[in-house]
């Protein structure tokens, strides 16, 4: 898989011809369980084929079990120079809810070694989770914010189908998540969060300045990216790329020099769409000038008429050139945007 992932960098070397790469981001699965020399080869490969800047963001997503004292070591000597930790809790009643294989105990140990070699740390961490009072909650916020981390990445708990806890829910062993917890639990996040220093610079995103993850804030800014490996994503503007889910298949097309990729051209109403989706999810807000350069004025006025109610319901807000979520409308954002869609 490794050699395979270095020869799909080589083949999609060109798609990145002239640009620049400002970050390298090790995630979408559990990339911590390779050994730190095969991130390495990746991170060597992508330095020699690509023009990388003098002072990239390189993160690793890590699990609590894959992080000894030796391994966070390793890594501290190593270009990686930001860790994002799966925490997701630090009560083992909620890890054992989401079947997750650490312990509390294990996150706590991992992100107090963490801390002590890596100053741009991140953890996740999972609300409205069954059971999961706003005491406990408060607490686990309380006790990440202990270790001083710079970043939280935080979201809600979902259920994806085919899963442990879709049967569950299914078979009436476990109540469904509970929307309205949810938004409680993010209300607390923010208001603590905050307190702390913390600028909630996108929706699920929470750092403190000079600490926003660059990988994130280019996603939500339709940065270009390149996605690597079987069901990675990539995005350059115009087009969105994905490649297949099958590791088999990934790794036979790559041998015979194949991108086993689907590509979907965006069409305007799409790009529009996802401008309106992921400004609002962020600090930056919506241009309207940058809407009208790309899209037309008919498209801007479109967009006041449809964001009015919610400005006057206090969920929006025009500030000078922006449309922005107030904090009373941040959670409900992606509702919202989908307001203020165009349909095809």
């Amino acid at each position: 898989m490794v050699s395979a992932l270095q020869k799909e960098l080589i083949l999609r070397k060109g798609e990145f011809k002239g640009e620049v790469v400002e970050t390298i981001y090790f995630g979408g699965g559990t990339p911590s369980v390779l050994e730190t020399s095969a991130l390495l080869q990746l991170i060597e490969t992508v330095y020699s084929h690509y023009k990388v800047t003098d002072t990239p963001e390189i993160t690793l997503e890590a699990n609590p079990d894959d992080l000894s004292r030796h391994r966070i070591i390793q890594l501290a000597n190593s270009p990686f120079n930001r860790l994002s930790i799966g925490i997701q809790s630090f009560y083992d009643e909620d890890l054992r809810f989401m079947n997750r294989a650490h312990s509390s105990k294990q996150a706590s140990e991992s992100l107090a070694m963490a801390a002590d070699y890596f100053e741009n740390l991140s953890i996740d961490l999972i609300y409205g989770i069954q059971g999961m009072g706003n005491d406990r909650w408060r607490q686990n916020i309380e006790k990440a914010l202990s270790y001083n981390i710079p970043h939280i990445s935080s979201y809600a708990l979902t259920v994806e189908p085919k899963t442990a806890l879709a049967h569950a829910i299914k078979k009436g062993l476990v109540k469904p998540v509970d929307d309205e917890v949810a938004q409680e639990h993010y209300a607390i996040l923010v208001d603590t969060l905050e307190a702390a220093g913390f600028v909630n610079y996108e929706l699920s995103n929470f750092g403190k300045p000079g600490f926003f993850s660059r990988n994130n804030t280019a996603y939500w800014q339709q940065k270009k990216y390149v996605g690597i490996g079987p069901s990675s994503h990539s995005y350059d503007g115009i087009r969105r790329g994905w490649n297949i889910s099958n590791n088999a298949k990934y790794l036979q097309a790559i041998a015979q020099g194949r991108l086993p990729q689907e590509i979907e051209v965006l069409s305007k109403t799409n790009r529009y769409n996802e401008a309106i989706m992921t400004g609002l999810r962020t600090i930056w807000g919506v241009s309207l000038a940058q809407i009208a350069s790309e899209f037309g004025d008919e498209v801007v006025t479109y967009l006041q008429k449809q964001s009015k109610k919610h400005i006057e319901g206090g969920f929006l807000i025009s500030e000078g050139d922006l449309l922005l979520t107030t904090k009373k409308g941040r959670f409900l954002a992606d509702g919202i945007a989908a307001d203020l869609f165009l349909v095809a």
